[in-house]
């Protein structure tokens, strides 16, 4: 007597919550996001497409205000500088400048794109480890703050000098050790070692430039308030030596950018509201470090080029559910019409994924996955989510910052861009791409066109 035994089929386990503790607290409610100030996301869908970058003007002038206000009750002579490569699009730019922001450029396009808005030459402070000829010609001729990287470029600078008719002024980029792992020593002169010190002598002594600034940016995303301290402190040494020693009084001290903001690293426990300094806590390390400078005359103009800790928190993704499937090992899996080519920052960050209207169903660990065809394409990982349904809408944030400037044309265009304005009116500030704009700028060979 022969008997079939059923196909073998692998147990799958199913991680039920149901409000349980753990040592932090409990599971926190779901909050659907329906609207953005104000504006119905469905609203924004209807009239810019899906999926949909959202700016909000408020968030960012707020942001600016605040920053702004912390730092100039603390310090005499306050300036921010926008840092450009965190957003390009002009509305974007525009909001800070005309809150009174400079901008801040690491690169020859960059630099351009400032002047193509409007900033003056004088406004605009000049960063980064590669700077053509032609564009430190043009910025040194026009009065930018130009932040000298490397002895290379200290040699260029003099030769662009002896084209000049006068002589320009210019700043060294250091770096220091504040307590941060890892260190960015990368760019700049290292002021621990000495060699800051030695391209002081080096510039006094070609006598071709004239220095008039320091600047130092210790990172990105930088959790620690008190690395402000440290290195304003270390920069303040510095000074002193640079005054008593070769006679050099400062024009500026800046101090880079590097906030963090309410996105959630994904190696943090806790939400970024819990863990990130407020702008307060970096603005008082900054001042306190700075207190110790007894140079005469007025105080030296401080600087900030902030960058994801103004606009970060005020941009979100408006993506649209197209799927819904099992994995493997049980988990729910649930596909958007975006993926990481529109969030690159989702590699680092764990993401919100909120649903924009209540949904019934229990909450369950879900995958969500963008829509490319790349097995790398995960926008968020075990996120506890409620069954969604095709075609309903999530918001995606905080992801104002760095995801538009490195998003890519990778098997789906780029998306419109929308920004809601502070009376609730919305308009769009980038149009959605078309195949036209993917295909400019192409050309076939003669030998191809002949065949």
């Amino acid at each position: 007597m022969s008997t079939t035994l059923p196909a073998y089929e692998r147990p799958s386990l199913t991680r039920h919550r149901a409000g349980t503790m753990n040592k932090m607290g409990g599971i926190p409610a779901l909050q659907p996001i329906g609207a953005i100030d104000g504006v119905p996301v469905e609203d924004l869908i209807k009239a810019y497409g899906s999926p949909l970058y959202v700016y909000s003007q408020r968030t960012i002038e707020d942001r600016y205000t605040e920053l702004y206000d912390q730092l100039s009750r603390r310090w005499p002579r306050v300036q921010l500088a926008w840092s450009y490569k965190t957003n390009y699009l002009e509305a974007i730019c525009k909001t800070l400048h005309n809150k009174g922001s400079w901008a801040e450029v690491v690169s020859e396009m960059e630099l351009h794109k400032a002047l193509r808005n409007g900033i003056p030459m004088n406004h605009i402070v000049y960063n980064g480890p590669h700077k053509t000829e032609a564009s430190l010609e043009e910025a040194l001729g026009g009065g930018a703050l130009v932040n000298l990287d490397h002895f290379d470029e200290l040699a260029m600078a003099e030769r662009v000098a002896d084209r000049l008719p006068n002589t320009p002024t210019v700043g060294l980029r250091l770096n220091l050790a504040a307590g941060l792992v890892p260190r960015w020593d990368r760019f700049g002169f290292d002021l621990d070692s000495g060699q800051a010190r030695d391209a002081v002598r080096r510039l006094l002594g070609g006598g071709k430039l004239k220095l008039n600034g320091l600047h130092c940016h210790l990172g990105t995303f930088l959790l620690d308030a008190d690395s402000y301290r440290k290195a304003a402190f270390k920069l303040v040494d510095f000074a002193r030596w640079l005054r008593t020693e070769h006679g050099v009084v400062l024009d500026y001290i800046d101090l880079g950018g590097g906030f963090a903001s309410s996105a959630r690293l994904k190696s943090q426990y806790l939400p970024g509201e819990q863990v990130s300094p407020s702008l307060a806590q970096y603005a008082e390390a900054i001042t306190d470090g700075l207190q110790q400078l007894d140079l005469p005359g007025k105080p030296p103009r401080l600087i900030l080029e902030t960058g994801r800790g103004m606009v970060d928190e005020a941009g979100s993704l408006v993506a649209t559910v197209v799927a819904n499937k099992r994995l493997a090992d049980g988990r729910r899996a649930m596909v958007i019409d975006a993926g990481v080519n529109l969030l690159f920052t989702s590699f680092w960050y764990r993401h919100d994924v909120v649903p924009t209207k209540p949904q019934p169903g229990s909450l369950e660990p879900t995958v969500v996955y963008g829509n490319l065809c790349m097995n790398i394409d995960v926008v968020a990982e075990n996120l506890m989510l409620p069954p969604l349904p095709v075609g309903s809408q999530v918001v995606i944030r905080t992801v104002g910052a760095y995801n538009l400037t490195q998003s890519m044309q990778f098997i789906h265009l780029r998306p419109a861009v929308a920004m809601v304005g502070r009376d609730g009116q919305h308009g769009v500030i980038r149009t959605a791409e078309t195949l036209d704009d993917l295909c400019r700028g192409e050309e076939l060979p003669a030998w191809m066109k002949d065949a």
